[in-house]
């Protein structure tokens, strides 16, 4: 995956080239405030805080196509995540995942790492991506796939230079 091709607004409206995170492992999730799998967003983040340092950059893209679990605003999305769970990794404007309206990083992420069966479907939010600092993708976890579960993928890929 070529991150230079891509610029993304912040919650904050501001634009952020994704060049920015070249070098780095990156870990890239789709997110909601209002869903089961919210919680997650507390073992993400303490992912982010132990291995930042070392090179981990987590990226977060707020999605409400599932359930329509992510009903708010910019404003609302990132006052939910600071108060909820301290979230300090970049967490971008909403984005369509799915569909003709998907981002062109996520019609990307899914070709090159179609999921089960195949399919190039995002099945649900905290679905995860993790590319290594080469910007190649390591791996597409599923949405029940705990953010602990991948921490030895992530130990790897900042092993690797």
């Amino acid at each position: 995956m070529e991150l230079q091709k891509y610029k993304m607004p912040l919650l904050d409206g501001r634009m952020q080239a994704l060049s920015d995170y070249e070098n780095k492992v990156v870990l890239i999730v789709n997110t909601a405030s209002k869903c089961g799998f919210t919680p997650q967003y507390q073992g993400i983040e303490e992912l982010y805080n132990k291995y930042r340092d070392q090179g981990l950059i987590v990226l977060g893209f707020p999605c409400n196509q599932f359930g329509r679990q992510e009903p708010g605003n910019s404003d609302d999305i990132g006052s939910f995540c600071e108060k909820n769970y301290g979230v300090t990794f970049p967490v971008f404007e909403k984005i369509d995942v799915n569909g003709d309206d998907a981002a062109a990083l996520y019609k990307d992420l899914k070709s090159e790492a179609p999921g089960l069966l195949g399919t190039q479907k995002i099945k649900w939010n905290f679905t995860k991506f993790l590319l290594n600092r080469k910007g190649e993708i390591i791996d597409r976890y599923a949405p029940t796939t705990k953010p602990e579960d991948i921490e030895e993928d992530i130990c790897k890929a900042l092993r690797e230079r």
